[in-house]
């Protein structure tokens, strides 16, 4: 259910099975609308069934900063389990469904299956080594690299999906990806127009056509997967 990128990659049949006795509840989340908020108790992680969603930070100012994008089969509200309690707010972008997978159905079910703990550090660690990636975009790259690093990362998110690395649907507008990026809107849109002149990429409104992989790969200058 949760599909294998998530907790049940790499485990026994068996133990997937019994996995799937965790996911009791499934939740739609409407375009536009709130997983979980900033400071909400943090009692559960979710499994994105379908749709994607952001997560993001917001001050007392009402200063935003998108901290994340996440698509289907992804994790989303580990950064909630050191103090119980979420630290940013998970938006769907489009309309959503999600997994509910209980914290104390995890602790009790970790005790049978030894496979499990493993598997949520594997998923804690990537968490932490996208986060590290993010604070070298906006520190070190210029703004081409990060827009180009930033479409190579979908690219290769999707394919493991099982979903075409070269043509897809940007679910996230361009201000958002500005925002999560560093960069401002007229930045943002002039690049895609750049790369779209350059024959790297081909745009129509959200749609995108990656032309020249190696390209965009050289010009990123970055691991991006």
């Amino acid at each position: 259910m949760l599909s294998e990128i998530c907790l049940p990659v790499g485990m026994p049949k068996v133990d997937v099975s019994r996995l799937d006795d965790l996911v009791k509840t499934r939740v739609r989340v409407a375009r536009g609308k709130a997983l979980f908020h900033l400071g909400d108790k943090a009692d559960s992680i979710y499994g994105i069934r379908f749709g994607s969603m952001k997560t993001q930070l917001e001050d007392s100012a009402g200063q935003v900063q998108i901290t994340g994008f996440l698509l289907p089969g992804e994790i989303i509200g580990l950064d909630g389990l050191v103090e119980n309690r979420h630290v940013s707010h998970a938006i769907a972008l489009e309309d959503s469904e999600v997994c509910v997978i209980n914290l104390d159905d995890i602790d009790t079910l970790s005790r049978t299956i030894p496979g499990l703990q493993p598997q949520l550090r594997r998923l804690m660690s990537k968490e932490i080594k996208r986060s590290h990636q993010m604070v070298r975009s906006l520190g070190a790259l210029r703004s081409e690299q990060r827009l180009a690093a930033f479409l190579l990362n979908l690219s290769h998110r999707l394919a493991t999906l099982g979903y075409s690395p070269n043509e897809f649907l940007l679910r996230m507008s361009r201000e958002e990806i500005g925002n999560y990026l560093g960069l401002t809107l007229e930045t943002v849109s002039r690049l895609f127009s750049r790369f779209s002149r350059d024959g790297l990429i081909r745009v129509q409104q959200r749609e995108i056509l990656i032309i020249d992989m190696q390209a965009l790969r050289e010009l990123s200058g970055t691991d991006c997967g």
